[in-house]
Order: structure tokens, then C-alpha cells, then sequence
């Protein structure tokens, strides 16, 4: 059954007629055929006489719900292979990590974003067809000969190819989620509150001169009078209440700062490929950061040299570069904080940030830390997809074969780590200045505009 194919099944879990509704027409329009079921137990009954190849599956519904009806479907060996993306209102982490762990494969969060849907529903799809192929040919491997296990093998890297794709696409979401929510969140009220300031300080100001009024007319204020003013040290608040107000107005212009960071970090409103300045990207990826390099213990305080170049604006998708620029420096941060760790002398730990234009049309940036280094037989597989030095949950080993991806392929550029053992590591990446949108990448743009419009 290949993908797209019209006796592709859906079956979509849910008992609001309204998101049976809007899923079903937005799925058949697409050539998909389409199941619905109302409840838990319906639909484990029609899934027994009907398997379909995806299941859209909610959270919340009337007799068992989401989570049991999913675990008790991946107990069973007849339907424990078909995948099942859950739909929810909840935005809390528990609640996604507690369908992940019950077999679903992913989620999608409501109110739906139809393209959103469609993308996920494809992609593991895919997913989905691709393991099915995979396992027919495992089990024709007995049979035949090294041509058909080199097969398999170009198989296997084309499943973890798109699993790493659909990681990425996951992760970039979820920032401009995270983006989007503190815009609304906070940026309103952090506004509100900015914008009335100068207004107080007038209202604050007036009454202060009603004061030093009555105090010129009645110089000899009642004693009720006399002791609630020495009460409050009247002279102390005239001075000071201003002082106050400067202090939360600066307080109130930080959190815009890093409200405007966030948002040109992921550009939200800029996911196309267009120019940008590289050095905005770094010093609000930097600013992102600033909780890791800037902590309180002077052991593990990293210093930050910077030496940038005269660069033009470069022609990019800005989120996408901009995630390889954390990628890497949260990968030094990394290595500084377990070389501090593993060094028995003293360490002032640094990161260098080098820009400069090459070869006329070029961008090269450097990252070096002064960390522990690494052997060279892991610096040749650190581009590797899955591959990680790092402790189990600590890191998923696709950072830099995203960052890779990134540079090399969606931006037609080069991406090098040297590393000396016990001196520390550098990566350098180069970027084409000027470049044509690739044909087939626009079909690959990340729209966070879609989520900026939630809000």
C-alpha cells in the first residue's frame, strides 16, 4: 500500500460531532477515506473487525479514555502496530509525556490547524509504510543475497532520515509555541504596565505638589496630622517613590528585551527564506543562553569573546540557521560544564565567536570552546544521526546531524568540527551570502505564522 494510496484508512476517535466533522472533510478532500467511532470502547471493537492505518485518537471522552483505550490497543499484537496520534486540549508536558509513553506516536493540540493535521497525519504515514516495508524485508533477508540486505540497509536510512525530519519539524513547532504563547502571555501585560508609567509618575508628581501646597498654606498642621506624616517619613518617600518607579520601569523594558529576543530568534514572522543579519541571530541566541554562561558559581561562569565581521545580510531560512547557531553553542556549554567537572586544575571556561566574509559570496562562522576536546574517532561520527556521547536522557544525538542537515542541505553550505583532545573544540560553518530559495525547500518552510494567528 503506498502512501496516498485511497484505501488509506483514518480512523478518527472523538465525541464532538463538530471535530468529526471538520477532520473528515479536511482528510477525504486530501483522497483519504475516513472512519469515525465515538467512544473508547467503539473503537476498539471496529478496530478489531476494520484495522485502519492511523488513528486520530482524544484525550478526553466519555467512559475510558484516550490514554486506556491507547494502551489497550497497543496490548494487543493485532493492533498494537497502528499508529496513533493523540488530540488534546492539555498543553501541559506531563500530559503529552503520558500519552508518548502509553504508544502514541505523537499529538496534536487543539484548537486544529488544518495544515498542521494534514503534515502529521502524511508523515508518519510514511512512517508507518515504511516499517511495513522494512519488515517484509527483514524477514525475506534468510532467503536472498547481499543485494537485497544492501537494500534493506537504504531502507533503514531512509526511515531514520524522515524520523530525524519529523524530530526537527517537532522541535520547531514546539519553540514557536513557546514564542507565541509568551507574546501573548506576557508581552500585553509587560506593555500595559510599561505604557502607564510615565502617567503615573504625573499623577504621583501632582500629588506631591498638593502637598508641598498645603504644607506652604498650613504650616501648622494639626498633631493627627503631623504624626501620620513622621509616620510615613513623608521626606523619605518623596525621595525614594520615584526612584522606585524607575527601578520597575527598567525591570518592565528588560522583560520586553527579552520577549523581542525570543521572537526574533524563532521568527515568527519571518520563516521564509530571506536576508538577515547573522549577528542579531547570535546575540539573541546568546541572550537565550544567558542563564547557562552567566551562572552563580564563579567555577562554572563561562566568558563570552566575541569578534565580529563586516558581513552583509545573508540569504537564509532565519529560525532554521538560527537553531544550528543554539545547537552549537548549548553543545560547548555543554562541554565546558563537563570539562570544569573532569579538570582537576583550575579553568577559566570561554567560548570564541569569529564571523567573517570568504571568497567574496561566503559566511564563515567559528564556535570554539576551551573544554576537554573530544578523541577522533567520536569527532567522525558526530554529524551521525542518533549518535551521542552524552548520558541516556541527557541527549538525543540529533543536534548536530539537524544542524548538518540545516547547513549542508537547506542552505547549500559546509559545516566542520575540529577538535584537539584536552585543548577543545571548534566548529565552522559557511553559508552562501546570496542564493535562490531552493525549489523543493519551500514545501519544507516551517509556518509559525499559523500559530502567531492562534493568539
Amino acid at each position: 500500500m503506498e502512501p496516498g494510496n485511497n484505501s488509506q484508512i483514518i480512523l478518527i476517535v472523538d465525541d464532538n460531532p463538530t471535530n468529526l466533522e471538520v477532520l473528515s472533510e479536511a482528510l477525504m478532500i486530501t483522497g483519504l477515506q475516513v472512519a469515525v467511532a465515538l467512544d473508547g470502547e467503539s473503537a476498539i471493537e471496529q478496530v478489531q473487525y476494520h484495522p485502519p492505518d492511523l488513528i486520530l485518537l482524544d484525550v478526553m471522552m466519555p467512559g475510558i479514555d484516550g490514554f486506556e483505550t491507547c494502551r489497550r490497543l497497543k496490548a494487543n499484537p493485532l493492533t498494537q502496530e497502528i499508529p496513533i496520534i493523540f488530540m488534546t486540549a492539555l498543553s501541559e508536558t506531563e500530559s503529552k509525556v503520558k500519552g508518548l509513553s502509553v504508544g502514541a506516536v505523537d499529538y496534536i493540540t487543539k484548537p486544529f490547524q488544518q495544515e498542521e493535521v494534514l503534515a502529521r497525519v502524511k508523515v508518519h504515514l510514511q512512517l508507518h509504510h515504511l516499517n511495513q516495508r522494512l519488515e517484509i524485508q527483514n524477514g525475506l533477508l534468510q532467503q536472498f543475497n547481499e543485494t537485497l540486505e544492501q537494500r534493506v540497509q537504504e531502507r533503514t536510512a531512509d526511515l531514520q532520515q524522515a524520523q530525524v525530519q519529523l524530530i526537527q519539524q517537532e522541535k520547531l513547532s514546539a519553540l514557536g509555541q513557546l514564542v507565541a504563547g509568551i507574546a501573548h502571555e506576557i508581552n500585553n501585560p509587560v506593555n500595559f504596565i510599561y505604557g502607564n508609567f510615565p502617567p503615573a509618575k504625573h499623577y504621583i508628581q501632582d500629588l506631591f505638589d498638593l502637598i508641598s501646597l498645603y504644607q506652604a498654606r498650613y504650616a501648622e498642621p494639626s498633631k493627627e496630622i503631623s504624626d501620620k506624616i513622621e509616620e510615613i517619613d513623608l521626606d523619605f518617600l518623596r525621595l525614594d517613590l520615584p526612584k522606585l518607579l524607575d527601578s520597575m520601569q527598567v525591570g518592565s523594558e528588560r522583560i520586553r528585551e527579552i520577549v523581542l529576543s525570543l521572537r526574533n530568534f524563532s521568527r515568527l514572522d519571518e520563516a521564509d527564506f530571506k536576508q538577515v543579519d547573522l549577528h542579531d541571530g547570535i546575540e539573541n541566541t546568546l541572550l537565550i543562553l544567558g542563564h547557562r554562561l552567566n551562572a552563580k558559581s564563579e567555577k562554572y561562569r563561562i566568558q563570552i569573546a566575541k569578534n565580529y565581521g563586516d558581513i552583509p545580510p545573508v540569504a537564509c531560512f532565519p529560525g532554521q540557521l538560527n537553531q544550528v547557531i543554539m545547537n552549537l553553542l548549548v553543545n560547548a556549554i555543554d562541554a565546558l560544564e563537563h570539562s570544569i567537572k573532569e579538570r582537576s586544575e583550575p579553568v577559566s571556561p570561554s567560548i570564541h565567536i569569529c564571523t567573517h566574509r570568504i571568497e567574496n559570496n561566503w559566511i564563515q562562522v567559528q564556535i570554539k570552546d576551551n573544554g576537554s576536546g573530544m578523541p577522533e574517532a567520536i569527532r567522525q561520527k558526530i554529524f551521525d544521526p542518533f549518535f551521542t556521547t552524552k548520558p541516556v536522557g541527557k541527549g538525543t544525538g540529533l543536534g548536530l546531524a539537524i544542524s548538518h542537515q540545516i547547513i549542508v542541505e537547506k542552505h547549500g553550505g559546509k559545516i566542520e568540527c575540529h577538535s584537539i583532545l584536552g585543548q577543545g573544540t571548534e566548529f565552522t560553518l559557511q553559508i552562501p551570502i546570496d542564493q535562490l530559495e531552493p525549489e523543493h525547500e519551500r514545501s519544507l518552510s516551517f509556518e509559525y505564522q499559523t500559530t502567531e494567528k492562534m493568539h
